[in-house]
């Protein structure tokens, strides 16, 4: 080969590359902006670059699952950040903690064989203002607590342990003795809380047994959870009733927040797996404290028993480019489930939904929620409305594919399904039910659809 032919395809290689890259797809969420390349970035974080290590048994804290260390263990998390911060490290073995509270520059670290497990005494969790089930109000804090963070990391392949079987066994034996006893009069901590962060990282951890909700985040963006394992029982955790599992022990709860990005996780709860929250009430709306979820996509996950896969409410407002893909299920109750509380103004828009594959009760669920609602006068309430709700590409078996209902306190309009073989037991598909609905090759026990 001579010298200038060999110029000639080195150059129409390089152009035809040139040419490639610049047509390279942008994805785009569902209201048809470019979704950043931060979305496709799943590489974790090198906890070795996050600073000193430092392993609490080596700073007063003993190796010994008998003893409550919440005091040893928060002194070793001051001195790191008193230190310029570091990496707070779980060595193999169980310790036993209340609230503990990371702060700027510190990081959390569980070694494979670790266990931070929470105490089973309420009285060790703070009692503070905090953020719950749609309001800023005093409650108790969390096992693990971050605020006010900028890149904040747990990682490591241990275990977070919620040791909520006391917590959950007294939740349903007050329900058996007061049927209107609310989650917050039971008096549970929560696994993580998460609020006011950025550039926050939680990956390859264990996130089990929580007493109330696993993962609770508050008014943080570009949050990333990767390869984690979340779990609470579904059933068996009290003698009342065999059939009862841990009470309200959502897996990831996102309140008021933006960009976030759930990669490759396994999640089997006995409540909903990701929920979008940011406030309740007829004047929710009006509040400062509340506000929009924003950019979330879950992908690559895989589900075990759930109430809901993706769950917009029920303290919910404004929920916007939400993206729901490539993820197996397994016997969850329901997978899209829009919950339309009356005394709340909400608006949930551009929710796609696709490549799922498995078996469920029920697929999509829009419904009014009740349980708890306290409705006001207000002259000016928003009509509540659902719009640009997209379900595609989908292979799934269902009792009820389609749990839709219509009512005079919310809209649902702009639905599109497209791409789907189903097996419905309920077979009521119903298109008329929402306005400008469009289908599109959708295939139910074998019927084409339309």
């Amino acid at each position: 080969m001579n010298f200038r032919l060999l110029f000639t395809l080195s150059l129409a290689f390089i152009c035809t590359a040139a040419v490639a890259k610049k047509k390279k797809t942008v994805e785009l969420f569902p209201d048809g902006t470019p979704i950043p390349e931060w979305f496709s970035d799943t590489t974790k974080v090198d906890v070795s670059k996050l600073g000193k290590k430092y392993v609490i048994t080596e700073y007063g804290v003993k190796n010994d699952s008998s003893i409550l260390q919440t005091k040893q263990i928060q002194n070793v998390i001051d001195r790191a950040a008193a230190d310029g911060g570091g990496v707070i490290v779980i060595p193999r073995g169980t310790f036993l903690s209340g609230s503990i509270f990371f702060k700027q520059g510190t990081h959390l670290y569980i070694e494979e064989g670790g266990r931070l497990k929470g105490s089973d005494r309420i009285r060790n969790f703070k009692l503070l203002t905090t953020r719950m089930e749609g309001q800023t109000l005093k409650y108790f804090a969390a096992l693990v607590n971050a605020d006010g963070i900028d890149g904040f990391t747990i990682a490591g392949k241990g275990t977070i342990d919620g040791n909520g079987w006391n917590y959950w066994e007294e939740f349903w034996i007050r329900r058996q003795y007061n049927r209107q006893c609310t989650n917050l009069e039971a008096m549970r901590p929560r696994l993580v809380y998460i609020s006011n962060c950025k550039n926050v990282t939680v990956q390859d951890v264990r996130l089990i047994n929580s007493p109330f909700w696993t993962n609770h985040i508050y008014k943080t963006e570009n949050l990333r959870y990767l390869g984690c394992y979340i779990y609470a029982p579904t059933k068996g955790v009290t003698p009342v009733d065999p059939k009862r599992g841990a009470p309200s022990s959502d897996a990831i709860d996102l309140d008021v927040c933006k960009n976030v990005l759930i990669h490759g996780c396994y999640m089997s709860v006995c409540d909903d797996a990701v929920v979008l929250k940011g406030g309740k009430g007829t004047w929710a709306d009006k509040d400062s404290t509340n506000g929009p979820c924003s950019n979330i996509i879950i992908e690559d996950c895989t589900y075990g028993r759930v109430h809901g896969c993706l769950t917009l409410g029920s303290e919910s407002l404004h929920d916007r480019n939400i993206i729901l893909r490539r993820c197996t299920i397994s016997d969850a109750n329901r997978v899209l489930w829009l919950k339309m509380r009356p005394d709340t103004p909400q608006h949930y828009e551009y929710v796609t939904v696709e490549n799922i594959t498995g078996d469920c009760a029920s697929f999509l669920v829009v419904r009014p929620w009740t349980q708890f609602f306290k409705p006001e006068k207000r002259d000016d309430m928003p009509l509540s409305t659902c719009n640009n709700i997209t379900i595609r590409n989908v292979d799934v078996e269902c009792k009820n594919f389609f749990d839709v209902g219509k009512s005079d306190k919310y809209r649902l309009t702009d639905f599109t399904f497209e791409n789907c073989k189903v097996k419905d037991e309920k077979n009521a598909f119903n298109a008329s039910l929402i306005e400008n609905c469009k289908v599109n090759n959708v295939n139910i026990n074998g019927t084409e659809r339309k």
